[in-house]
């Protein structure tokens, strides 16, 4: 190292300090990369890698970004999972005396990110920390850029299984674990294979205190963590005081943003696992990973970043408290009974910013004088938001009128302190209203008016020494100077310094003038500094109103959060759930919410369900590939999703039960990453429902068994099926979409199991999906008919047909111990639904109202719904 140069071993030395963070090093108007660092970033972001002399034989391997646009790059290397640590130039290098001071002022991690450009505005960023004790688990999770902090605690029989149940939930983009995780095969291969983030040991970051109590204290300002709820002592206190400590050592100004914690219980929120998630598409689509196509995207009408965030949290974590659901449901019917207010709320609150994430930036001091005029902005739009919402006397909306602060004072300061339209860097300065410092305006005017100054001070020379040549002037060597010709020498004042003489006149200068110049010259840099002054003080005193402006900017996040699920049932004719505590789900008419919305030539066909937890635990549907199973069992989960956030649904009527979890097996697919085959991946996610589903459960099952031999597979469904009805730990609520035929015969002899299928209309070897929900099994899977429509060549099928009546006519030895399935459903049951779903359309109608031709296209429209 001695051999490098001294600006190389200064960077080694700060490397040696940070050796897990790529370290952006500032080299003039650039972050520079170096030796290892460089390599991997030009690999990573494709950008040229150089080198650069650093006292050895060979050039530092060298790569860099411009530093006004450094965030772009920093952004793609957190999204890959990278740290990065800022190192920055402590002092200007046009007046450093030898090497230029430089000092790591932040480390920007996944899990700590605070800027607005490396963020998503509509997700929480959260850092998790998780500590596994014998039996017990704490976890804690923090939005560093919106101060929020969830924690729990609880004793279980298996802690693993529960830490992975608390990651779905929160979807982490770092997590701080404690060493025995990795003991865990289980966690272990969760955190590294499906999480997706990136993990460290409390242990390994210098994060595991022994004696936590004291930053707890000092980090909350309380006199001990059980003021917080939080036993001193526990395994809750240690992790929580380890998150603190990590966010510390990544902020310059500490983990100041962190000022308040929610604790939370096991049962105040629905489970919904990843499976689940991907499978039912809440957040994002399953193939493009997008939010089109999702239930957010349907369900989000909300306008500012802080109601996009809380409704995806909403819909990760379901509400399991009725009482606090039917609060959120009498506020949508309350803006769905005033339109005019929901409408006046919405235009507002489309021009409010992320009142959240500013306050964050205004803690911490990074604030911009732009950001600043966003947050006063949005404080002035208060008072009409609140005016809006008096009307309302429920108590989730009246609670919101009570929440919102107008903060007048902080639109008053900001508006007097900062200039409409800020530069776009503060480098220079003008970002001061002038008129709110009086000693800043006079400098403002000398850097602005320095001629004029001089000039007015040259007239006030001359009147009051009666020289008349007297002229201010100035050169490089002295300075400002007064000139004074020789025939008024005789007059000029004693306090006059003589500094040089000529021909013709004589040169001097007073002590006046030199501190004007003074003035002049060090103008815009006393500008600078003392705006900055100023600024700093507009941040402190915003900052000294933080906890108004956090409980304003969550109560405008659950306002936004209700309006847009108003205006959505609005816009989808959705109708408000009811609750019950019998265990039952029914439904009448319900729709898939996205569904019907990607439909573009077709109507959605409704369906009706019912379950509870005597004779309807289980449906076992059957029916055709493509004829809408899938869309049917997905749609009662979504239902019950939307319902537990509080929002109306899509159907005519609903009568809920509340849901505990979602467990979803649909499809089949090798999991490459965990070494598991198709098989073994469909049988361990039923072996994970299987041990922890309850009778509050809610169960989707596409298909079980279909990774191996029909026979295997066909057991394994029907033992399935036996399992779940006859284990009283389980009879949990179960919809079972197979091709199984035979276990059909199974709704005669299991109580709670019944058969359903998706009705079809077949004529000659064409097939039309109906996609009607009826009672009774299907007597044909229409594989053929079905390939028919997916444009297989009709040799094949032909052929398909001579296998399919040989197979028939001939089954294979063995099948005789397969039991038979029941007797299907009959032709005069497939009537009967075709005619009650005439008699539906019919009531719909209203005679009176219609034209003779739209009369005549409503026959033709049902003559269609026949065979």
């Amino acid at each position: 190292m001695s051999k490098l140069s001294p600006m190389m071993q200064q960077y080694m030395k700060i490397k040696e300090q940070h050796k897990d963070h790529i370290l952006f090093f500032r080299l003039g108007d650039f972050y520079e990369m170096f030796f290892e660092d460089a390599k991997l970033v030009s690999k990573e972001l494709e950008l040229t890698l150089t080198g650069k002399e650093c006292g050895l034989p060979q050039r530092a391997p060298m790569c860099g970004v411009p530093y006004h646009s450094a965030n772009t790059y920093i952004r793609r290397l957190i999204d890959k999972g990278y740290k990065v640590a800022i190192c920055e130039q402590m002092e200007d290098p046009a007046t450093a005396k030898g090497l230029v001071k430089r000092d790591v002022i932040r480390l920007i991690t996944p899990g700590t990110v605070i800027e607005e450009d490396l963020l998503e505005e509509s997700k929480h960023n959260y850092l998790a920390a998780l500590m596994l004790g014998k039996g017990e688990l704490a976890v804690c999770f923090a939005d560093v850029s919106t101060g929020e902090i969830m924690a729990s605690s609880r004793n279980c029989s298996d802690p693993a299984a529960e830490a992975i149940s608390e990651l779905a939930k929160f979807t982490p983009s770092e997590l701080l674990y404690s060493k025995n995780l990795e003991q865990n095969p289980a966690l272990s291969s969760y955190v590294r294979d499906r999480l997706g983030c990136v993990a460290s040991s409390l242990e390994q970051e210098g994060c595991l205190l022994e004696q936590p109590g004291p930053l707890i204290c000092s980090q909350f300002g309380v006199e001990s963590s059980d003021e917080l709820g939080i036993p001193e002592g526990s395994l809750l206190e240690q992790t929580l005081a380890g998150l603190v400590q990590y966010v510390k050592g990544t902020q310059k100004d500490g983990a100041k943003r962190l000022s308040r914690v929610t604790l939370y219980g096991q049962d105040e929120y629905m489970n919904i696992d990843l499976t689940a998630r991907r499978n039912l598409e809440i957040t994002q689509t399953m193939r493009a990973g997008e939010k089109r196509g999702s239930l957010l995207w349907v369900l989000d009408k909300t306008k500012t970043g802080m109601g996009k965030r809380f409704l995806r949290k909403a819909l990760e974590q379901p509400l399991m408290g009725v009482a606090a659901i039917t609060r959120r449901q009498n506020a949508i019917g309350e803006l769905l009974g005033n339109q005019i207010a929901l409408e006046e709320l919405r235009g507002l609150l489309d021009r409010v910013y992320d009142l959240e994430r500013l306050l964050t930036r205004v803690l911490y001091g990074t604030a911009s004088p732009r950001e600043l005029n966003s947050l006063a902005q949005t404080a002035a739009l208060l008072p009409d938001i609140k005016q809006q919402t008096a009307s309302f006397t429920g108590e989730e909306l009246s609670g919101i009128y009570q929440q919102i602060d107008p903060l007048q004072d902080v639109v008053k300061l900001v508006e007097s302190a900062i200039v409409e339209e800020p530069p776009l860097t503060m480098k220079g300065g003008d970002y001061i209203r002038a008129g709110f410092h009086q000693e800043l305006d006079e400098l403002k005017a000398l850097r602005d008016n320095a001629a004029d100054v001089i000039q007015t001070m040259e007239q006030a020379e001359r009147e009051r020494t009666g020289i008349k040549t007297l002229k201010i002037r100035s050169n490089k060597v002295f300075g400002y100077y007064i000139e004074v010709t020789n025939s008024f020498l005789d007059q000029v004042p004693q306090e006059y310094i003589r500094k040089q003489t000529l021909t013709g006149c004589e040169r001097f200068i007073t002590q006046e003038l030199k501190e004007l110049e003074s003035r002049v010259l060090t103008a815009s840099e006393k500008i600078v500094a003392l705006e900055a002054a100023i600024l700093t003080e507009v941040r402190q005193y915003i900052a000294s109103r933080g906890d108004a402006i956090q409980t304003t900017s969550a109560a405008l996040a659950r306002l936004d959060f209700l309006c847009s699920l108003a205006q959505v049932a609005r816009e989808n004719d959705y109708v408000c759930p009811r609750f019950n505590d019998k265990g039952t789900i029914r439904i009448q008419n319900g729709r898939h919410p996205v569904v019907e919305k990607m439909l573009t030539d077709s109507v959605f066909v409704p369906n009706d369900v019912w379950l509870d937890q005597k004779e309807n635990r289980m449906l076992i549907i059957t029916g055709p590939n493509m004829a809408g199973k899938s869309t049917y069992m997905r749609q009662v989960a979504v239902i019950a999703i939307m319902a537990q956030i509080g929002s109306y649904v899509p159907a005519t009527q609903a009568d809920l039960t509340v849901v505990d979890r979602i467990f979803t097996r649909v499809g089949a697919s090798d999991d490459l990453t965990a070494g598991q085959s198709t098989f073994m991946v469909e049988m361990t996610e039923l072996a994970h429902i299987l041990k922890y589903a309850t009778p509050k459960s809610l169960v989707i099952l596409d298909e079980i068994g279909r990774g191996t031999s029909t026979y295997d597979g066909m057991s394994l469904a029907r033992a399935a099926v036996e399992y779940m009805v006859n284990t009283k730990r389980l009879h949990c609520k179960t919809l079972f979409a197979t091709h199984y035929h035979e276990l059909c015969e199974l709704e005669q002899s299991l109580d709670g199991v019944k058969n359903y299928n998706i009705a079809v209309k077949k004529r000659g070897d064409d097939i039309t999906f109906l996609r009607k929900i009826v009672p009774g099994g299907a007597d044909d899977s229409f594989g053929i008919e079905v390939a028919k429509l997916a444009g297989l060549p009709q040799p094949l099928l032909n052929r398909a047909k001579e296998i399919l009546t040989q197979l028939n006519e001939n089954p294979p030895a063995g099948s005789s111990v397969h039991p038979q399935p029941q007797q299907p459903a009959s032709p005069q049951m497939q009537m009967t639904a075709y005619v009650s779903q005439v008699e539906e359309e019919l009531k719909k109608l209203n005679v009176d109202l219609l034209t003779p031709i739209e009369a005549l296209n409503e026959l033709y429209e049902l003559k269609k719904l026949l065979p």
